[in-house]
């Protein structure tokens, strides 16, 4: 039994109880939410392997992470997309002072907020999720943004932070046939916890983009959710790249409400040392002829664990689904480990529904084929792991594809 599977429950909940009791009272525009968030994790106890969509996920990490309020860093990063809009987001300064946004992009109202906020999370079922909560107990403010109809906007969103806590919310309305291009960036620089929690609504038509590029190092670690409702003739592609945190957990959830909607998923998770990077995706059809393409990568070198679980639901209601999942994983030390598991709930019965798993290392063959054309082992082996990735990082938007070199990330894993 891992040490963290055997401490008392009682001893492991006890960092978090001192943070909540060191936390300011509530206020600003978050309040209510703030409170809530609080009471929930008072009330509700850390999850462990007893639960079921925990067993492969250790928190222990997050013992020994300082979490008063972490300062804002600056990322080294090219300069914006020529059109796009750059937005550094601390989670508690405002991203938008003094900041004048291009046509297509308004700020939600007070009301608009109030309304939106926690709707897409329920239809989600993810409300109630512990880091959900945890990013409602800390989370200062909310980035709040509609995209109006038929505007094309391209937005770039920045986050680096010093040692601490960074809680980042953002709520998006893209109205119908609006589409956004939304390239976002997560650096640690120092040890922390880094909380990020994303609604997104996309009327009929809309087209949304997100790409996330989130780079950590060893004593930090990331828990997001980025979840989605989609209303039907909507596009989505969500695209992850996550690399160097010592835990990193990531949720991407979306629900098509009527059906007749396209999700695509892609998600590349590097993991080296004794790092573990767990990525929990759902995807919902309340409705027909909805589709998923989903593509899930992991490389896992050293002590690393890749974790990923990727649950499909498609009730009586979503006739004519066609829905595809492959999780495809290399292994590149025989003392890492990669634990897949498609989840498949089909009623329908007028669907195509098809999921697969592969887990392989570096191909003698191939390695031999390079080596034989002068090209060294070291660098073989980097060029068979480049072509790997591609596969995701091509998918990311313009912007976040420039951010995101092979190089860097793998300097981030090691």
């Amino acid at each position: 039994m891992s040490a963290s599977l055997a401490t008392p429950a009682a001893a492991k909940g006890a960092w978090l109880d001192a943070w909540l009791a060191h936390l300011p009272a509530a206020s600003g525009e978050l309040a209510p939410v703030q409170e809530r968030g609080r009471q929930a994790l008072s009330q509700s106890s850390i999850p462990s392997g007893r639960h079921e969509d925990w067993r492969f996920t250790d928190l222990s990490l997050l013992q020994a992470l300082p979490l008063a309020p972490a300062a804002a860093a600056t990322a080294t990063l090219p300069v914006p997309e020529s059109g796009a809009v750059r937005l550094v987001w601390s989670g508690g300064s405002n991203p938008l002072a003094g900041q004048a946004l291009p046509a297509g992009l308004q700020q939600l109202t007070p009301g608009e907020i109030a309304q939106g906020l926690g709707h897409t999370l329920a239809a989600a079922g993810c409300q109630e999720h512990w880091p959900v909560e945890l990013n409602h107990a800390a989370a200062e403010r909310v980035l709040a943004l509609r995209v109006t109809s038929r505007s094309q906007v391209s937005l770039e969103l920045v986050s680096a932070a010093a040692e601490g806590l960074q809680a980042l919310r953002l709520l998006l309305l893209l109205e119908e046939k609006a589409e956004l291009d939304l390239s976002q960036w997560i650096e640690a620089q120092a040890s922390g916890l880094h909380s990020l929690v994303i609604e997104a609504h996309l009327a009929r038509g809309a087209r949304l983009s997100h790409g996330l590029v989130a780079l950590g190092q060893s004593d930090a670690a990331l828990m997001a959710h980025v979840v989605i409702e989609q209303e039907p003739e909507s596009r989505v592609q969500l695209s992850s790249v996550t690399s160097g945190w010592g835990l990193a957990r990531l949720e991407p959830r979306a629900v098509q409400v009527d059906g007749a909607a396209h999700t695509t998923l892609r998600g590349l998770q590097l993991v080296d040392g004794q790092r573990i990077a767990d990525t929990h995706s759902f995807v919902e059809f309340k409705g027909p002829e909805g589709q998923l393409d989903q593509l899930h990568k992991a490389v896992a070198a050293g002590q690393g664990r890749s974790v990923f679980n990727g649950a499909v639901r498609v009730p009586r209601a979503a006739q004519r689904t066609n829905a595809a999942q492959l999780s495809r994983s290399l292994l590149l030390s025989d003392r890492a480990r990669i634990d897949t598991k498609p989840e498949l709930e089909i009623v329908a019965d007028d669907v195509k529904c098809a999921h697969g798993a592969t887990v392989s290392s570096l191909q003698t063959d191939e390695l031999f084929y390079l080596q034989s054309r002068g090209i060294g082992a070291d660098q073989a082996a980097g060029l068979l792991q480049r072509a790997f990735c591609e596969e995701v990082l091509r998918e990311l938007p313009a912007a976040a594809r420039s951010w995101c070199s092979l190089e860097r990330l793998l300097e981030s894993a090691a």
